[in-house]
């Protein structure tokens, strides 16, 4: 076993480990993918400033989320296929999140249900909710997640319309995998994860297969699906939703202050700057240089969260800086669920952690809640 200390260290395994279409399907972004790499390169741009002589004692990354108390302002964000990455995925995921404490998110599109999630996640548990013209379905969904003790709903705004992503095109994205000559080559190379996969029931859409009339197996999901994200989605949606789920929300998906002041007008909880990791509208800034325009058109009115590029601690650190109450991983969690399934998913979390407390106190800083731009140098940020 190789020494993992980076987040990369991780990629690096589980594009070994991971079938290629899944590994893709995490690992990509819409069109030429400029938006997606921007996501993290844009990171590297913002430089720290260095205090010395500071005393670094007693120091805490411990902070809230919609009033959650976390172990750092960390939550691991959505992923689609996220039980395709490893057998029962979410359930691992969901477990690693809730042992360090930050929360957990389930995507709409998950492989294990919302029912198998909450019979492993802590108090920190989420649910994503895509929109769908089934407006039956939806309230359902809603309503699952309710019986689930989720305590907050992420409801995101930016799919309705998919961005096309070329990568899942050739290689004929589907869960599970079609049994072409070419998938089969490629996962007798994976034979762990095979024999995983073998291992578990659970290899289709827990969210929807049998929870929708006439959705019984992949043939009819994959025809179900393409028909049902909804271009028509509106503000009158967003209260709709609201309304029927009656708890915290958190809306998912902006990226201009006019829509921020938007969301913030909705009622919503907070927001979170993202352009769904690249994935969608290709050529879009990245999150972090969209951040401070939203921060200071809304920020003293709702709570502004971000996620998009989060690969260290010091990008939590640096966005933390720039106003994000909180930041969300998804790449990062899926390279270790990919690279060593739990283990891997603790690991990649420990990482960021150690980095964040580490280059807090660098900075000058011991406590995160204390943190603001002073900590970084004039000209190497994104303003407003």
């Amino acid at each position: 076993m190789p020494v993992i200390t980076t987040i990369e260290d991780l990629r690096v395994l589980a594009e070994r480990r991971v079938p290629r279409m899944f590994y893709d399907y995490a690992d990509s972004g819409s069109y030429t993918e400029s938006t997606y790499r921007g996501n993290e390169s844009a990171f590297g741009k913002i430089k720290l400033r260095q205090r010395v002589a500071v005393n670094m004692e007693g120091r805490s990354t411990a902070s809230t989320m919609v009033g959650l108390p976390v172990a750092m302002p960390v939550a691991i964000a959505p992923t689609g296929l996220t039980g395709m990455q490893h057998a029962d995925g979410e359930i691992l995921a969901a477990r690693a999140a809730r042992e360090f404490g930050i929360p957990f998110t389930l995507s709409t599109m998950s492989i294990c249900s919302i029912e198998d999630v909450a019979l492993h996640a802590g108090e920190g548990f989420w649910f994503q909710l895509y929109v769908m013209k089934d407006r039956g379905f939806i309230e359902r969904l809603i309503d699952r997640a309710k019986a689930a003790n989720c305590g907050a709903l992420v409801l995101t705004l930016d799919l309705q319309i998919l961005g096309q992503r070329h990568k899942d095109i050739k290689n004929g994205l589907s869960a599970p995998p079609k049994l072409t000559v070419k998938n089969i080559l490629n996962m007798m190379t994976k034979p762990s994860w095979c024999m995983r996969m073998l291992g578990t029931p659970r290899r289709q859409f827990g969210n929807i297969v049998g929870h929708v009339t006439g959705v019984a197996d992949m043939s009819s999901l994959s025809s179900w699906t393409a028909s049902q994200f909804d271009p028509a989605l509106s503000w009158d949606d967003v209260q709709w939703i609201k309304n029927r789920w009656g708890g915290k929300l958190i809306i998912k998906g902006i990226m201009d202050a006019e829509d921020a002041k938007l969301a913030a007008q909705s009622g919503a909880d907070a927001l979170i700057v993202s352009n769904h990791g690249g994935r969608q509208l290709d050529g879009a800034p990245s999150s972090i240089e969209a951040l401070p325009a939203i921060v200071d058109a809304v920020g003293s009115q709702i709570e502004v969260h971000m996620d998009g590029g989060i690969r260290s601690g010091q990008d939590v650190l640096k966005a933390r800086a720039l106003g994000a109450r909180g930041v969300y991983i998804g790449r990062a969690m899926l390279y270790g669920l990919g690279a060593m399934g739990q283990e891997g998913v603790a690991k990649a979390i420990d990482i960021i952690h150690k980095e964040l407390d580490i280059t807090m106190a660098f900075c000058g800083h011991t406590q995160i809640d204390r943190v603001n731009r002073d900590i970084l140098l004039p000209g190497t940020y994104p303003t407003a």
